[in-house]
């Protein structure tokens, strides 16, 4: 069996393409199927801006004596057959034979804002089955008892003034944290967030908490500051369940 991708079918924002089958618990073989091994994206949340294409590896076992065709994991909520399911395109490779009836496969999850149609709420916790069509009819999908959070992306941007400074004078540092909104497909201002103000003195190789700050409705963020050393000033937002963390650039300002 050569690689196949599968392209989403959206309805209402989530993609929908293999027909119902019942779901069964994690681990089952209905049918004369198991699936085992299942990672998507490391364990790790999958962020999404507002127009680029953004890849999920995966990797599942598959164990049955049927012939089958088309395995694959994807993202659900709700019933795994029914329910709304978050991929815009799957590609699953050969199989890698393990044993007789059992083989490995590496799998690739495409999500493209540009192109799909995305819904602010589908940021979040996202369930993961596994599926396969045997030749012929049937087929068997499978919970597999894993959590995928996906999120939007933020950005940070900053400014540190005046540039250079007299020591021990005040700076003040400002900045803004948008995050994507998918349904426009802009970023827009991401009021009341926490964020971290970070300093590197010159010639250091890493940067210490100065202060925390939380932005304000515009998602604004200003605060003043001592100047001792020359050195470069950074905002740091770690994220939250829906939203992915963001760094800004470095401003660097000169102490005389």
């Amino acid at each position: 069996m050569g690689k196949q991708v599968w392209r989403a079918a959206v309805t209402g924002g989530a993609a929908v393409v293999f027909t119902a089958v019942a779901a069964v618990p994690a681990g089952a073989a209905e049918g004369g199927v198991s699936f085992t091994r299942v990672q998507v994206n490391g364990g790790k949340p999958i962020v999404i801006g507002v127009s680029n294409e953004v890849t999920a590896p995966a990797s599942f076992r598959m164990t049955t004596t049927q012939a089958w065709e088309y395995p694959a994991v994807f993202l659900y909520r709700g019933p795994a057959e029914g329910g709304d399911e978050l991929w815009h395109a799957i590609e699953t490779s050969d199989c890698i034979k393990v044993s007789a009836g059992v083989c490995d496969f590496n799998e690739t999850i495409y999500f493209d804002p540009s192109v799909w149609d995305m819904r602010n709420s589908e940021a979040g916790a996202w369930k993961v089955a596994a599926r396969v069509f045997f030749k012929g009819d049937g087929g068997d999908t499978d919970d597999e008892g894993l959590t995928v959070h996906v999120k939007r992306n933020s950005r940070l941007t900053v400014n540190a003034s005046p540039e250079p400074v007299a020591k021990d004078k005040t700076i003040t540092v400002t900045g803004k944290v948008t995050r994507a909104n998918w349904e426009t497909r802009k970023y827009a201002s991401y009021g009341g967030r926490l964020v971290s103000l970070q300093f590197k003195p010159s010639g250091a190789a890493s940067y210490t908490t100065v202060k925390k700050v939380y932005a304000d409705s515009s998602g604004g963020l200003r605060t003043t500051v001592k100047a001792s050393e020359t050195g470069t000033w950074r905002w740091v937002y770690y994220g939250n369940t829906t939203t992915g963390p963001s760094t800004s650039s470095g401003d660097n300002v000169v102490v005389n």
